[in-house]
């Protein structure tokens, strides 16, 4: 390609290469580990970028070429942000049910009043909660997980081409349906500790009936403390087991790799 012939298919190329960053830049702010909040914003804008020079080559000839009306361009853009933060959010719904399984635990352990900044799930959240959702960032970090849904949104040009109207419906309850896989996680994550909150009652409720000369209250919340701690210390490596399978398993059913 000649110089002509280059400056005459720059404008094209620059506009492909703006759609490719809405729907890859707006998917690496919500994919887990690459989009954390402690991330810097700068370094996640430089992930999209490269993730565009990588991708563009690959699916720049499935892409539209830039419309004549400035309608029409904006309307293609904002399409490509939405169907990003759609595949984002898809697999940051995963990695939400560890903060929720740790904000259950927290309740069960009589942890809840010990409040800690938490940008998972906004504002504040409690320890266990923040524990766990720290622990499930390195896991997918260190395990190599973080691949997967890249993979899945490099493939979705082939599900979802880019100008092509957003399937609503469909969209929304794939994300219902996730959304209701990330609360069975948590709570099967945090099943030991309902058996084990149960327990605890019961058996400060009998000792309560058997000997009311004692004071179950103040015995009841630093032991109800430290067997949770103890119980959380002996089931965290099964805990982390089980998380990691389900989000291979919800990861490699994400759109664009079923």
């Amino acid at each position: 390609m000649d110089e002509a012939a280059f400056l005459a298919a720059l404008p094209g190329l620059a506009f492909q290469a703006v759609l490719a960053f809405a729907r890859l830049g707006a998917a690496v702010m919500l994919l887990p580990g690459l989009g954390e909040e402690e991330v810097p914003a700068s370094i996640r804008l430089g992930l999209g970028l490269a993730l565009v020079l990588v991708l563009l080559p690959v699916v720049g000839p499935g892409l539209p070429a830039a419309p004549d009306s400035a309608a029409e361009a904006v309307r293609v853009i904002l399409l490509e942000v939405l169907v990003g933060l759609w595949l984002g959010g898809l697999a940051r719904l995963v990695v939400m049910a560890m903060a929720v399984a740790g904000q259950m635990i927290a309740l069960l352990l009589g942890l809840a009043q010990a409040m800690v900044p938490d940008p998972a799930l906004g504002g504040m959240g409690t320890a266990p909660a923040r524990l766990l959702s720290l622990a499930a960032v390195v896991l997918v970090l260190g395990s190599g997980l973080y691949a997967v849904p890249l993979r899945a949104l490099a493939e979705s040009y082939a599900l979802l081409p880019a100008g092509d109207p957003f399937p609503a419906g469909a969209g929304a309850e794939a994300f219902a349906a996730a959304a209701g896989e990330s609360l069975a996680l948590s709570l099967r994550l945090a099943a030991p500790f309902v058996v084990a909150a149960i327990v605890i009652n019961v058996a400060l409720g009998l000792l309560a009936r058997i000997a009311p000369q004692v004071q179950v209250y103040f015995l009841a919340i630093p032991g109800q403390v430290l067997l949770g701690l103890a119980l959380l210390a002996a089931v965290m490596p099964a805990l982390l087991g089980a998380f990691a399978e389900a989000a291979r398993a919800a990861f490699l059913a994400l759109p664009g790799l079923r």
